[in-house]
């Protein structure tokens, strides 16, 4: 028997921790063939460049597709998403997957999703029904509609998609991958240094006693606050005087305005506290994460990995609007006083009960018998 090609696109830096797991397990599988692409800002070193990682890590590179054009505001989002329907429509073409998979609802996967659906190549959506607001949100559900198989996070996100009208049949939970890693480094100490192993730049600290880990992200429909919006939390963190280590930006409408931000207030202030950095490995990431007195931002990683680790999440603002989340994360707005607030109860709080919304290990497994056993088929037929 033939083994099954399934080409899987990773378009940006978190979704390599979103997916990773699954890589190993259908390299792994004696009837998969992996077929892997790297496009986006997963090939730009100034957001991380998550492909030397994916080398590393022992996964070969099918092709590389160069498409993100330069602006980061809502034209620079929808000429990139073209461009990659354009370039991507043919790698597809080239590499005659049985399958291709997409990933969540970063704006530029929907381009994924046209490609190969346009092209009768059936498409495996990963981590549809859940719900953030902005554009996220209707790439994701849109991504669900050119879908043939979806393979969900949790039972809420299954619900949701057969609420759209997808066939149960083909609506499977299989957990999240990345709550694979984290199960990985629960609990254990951190096996590195930060600072050593990959540089960053700002102020000297270490992850000892209590620290902060930071991720804040624009918002594509509020990408104009960009700027002040993070200038804000900057504040807050450096006269928290807590170390904290801080993560750049994804490749969003606003990174600009983000990016500025952060660079303005670096070179102003040079805060004796924060350390910035563009990336990590997943692994160690979720390590840094797991000795954290708290996350601070408004990245998804506060309700999936920390949820799971039980890691207090200061999460600010509107981009994980209605999203699934356990007691470990306290919402707030962009307001000084609010965020200063939130910081010291989650700091002195400590760890919160765990929660197993996405699952609690063994997603990428799941994920790769599925693929090898679930009859794939372009445009299943849909009741409404």
């Amino acid at each position: 028997m033939s083994k099954r090609k399934i080409c899987v696109v990773i378009t940006a830096r978190p979704s390599y921790s979103r997916i990773k797991t699954a890589l190993a397990a259908i390299q792994e599988h004696p009837n998969l063939e992996l077929q892997l692409v790297i496009a986006g800002s997963a090939l730009l070193d100034r957001y991380g460049n998550a492909a030397d990682f994916i080398v590393r890590d022992g996964f070969k590179i099918d092709e590389k597709v160069f498409m993100v054009l330069e602006g980061e505001n809502p034209t620079a989002m929808a000429k990139t998403t073209g461009l990659g329907v354009m370039e991507l429509a043919n790698v597809f073409y080239n590499l005659r997957p049985d399958a291709v998979i997409t990933i969540a609802d970063r704006f530029e996967t929907i381009a994924t999703s046209i490609a190969a659906a346009y092209q009768n190549i059936p498409l495996v959506h990963i981590q549809g029904g859940e719900v953030t607001g902005s554009i996220d949100e209707k790439v994701r559900h849109a991504n669900t509609k050119l879908a043939d198989l979806h393979l969900v996070a949790s039972d809420e996100a299954r619900e949701r998609v057969i609420r759209l009208g997808e066939d149960p049949e083909f609506v499977i939970n299989t957990g999240c991958p990345s709550i694979d890693l984290a199960e990985e480094v629960s609990s254990q100490p951190i096996s590195f240094d930060p600072i050593e192993k990959y540089g960053g730049v700002g102020a000297k600290i270490s992850p000892q006693g209590k620290y902060l880990v930071v991720m804040q992200h624009p918002v594509t429909n509020e990408y104009e606050q960009a700027k002040d919006d993070v200038t804000k939390t900057l504040e807050v963190v450096a006269e928290s005087g807590l170390p904290t280590f801080w993560f750049w930006p994804n490749v969003d409408s606003g990174a600009d305005g983000t990016s500025k931000g952060i660079r303005t207030f670096r070179e102003l202030q040079n805060p004796t506290n924060i350390r910035f950095f563009k990336n990590m490995e997943p692994q160690d990431f979720l390590s840094l994460l797991d000795h954290s007195a708290a996350l601070v931002g408004n990245s998804s990683v506060g309700i999936r990995e920390c949820g799971y680790l039980g890691i207090p999440v200061v999460n600010i603002g509107t981009r994980q609007h209605n999203r699934q989340r356990g007691h470990n994360v306290l919402d707030v707005d962009y307001d000084k006083n609010a965020i200063a607030r939130a910081i010291d109860a989650s700091v002195s709080g400590g760890k919160k009960e765990r929660a197993f919304h996405f699952g609690n290990g063994g997603s990428g497994k799941k994920i790769a018998e599925v693929l090898a056993t679930a009859e794939l088929r372009y445009h299943k037929t849909i009741t409404y």
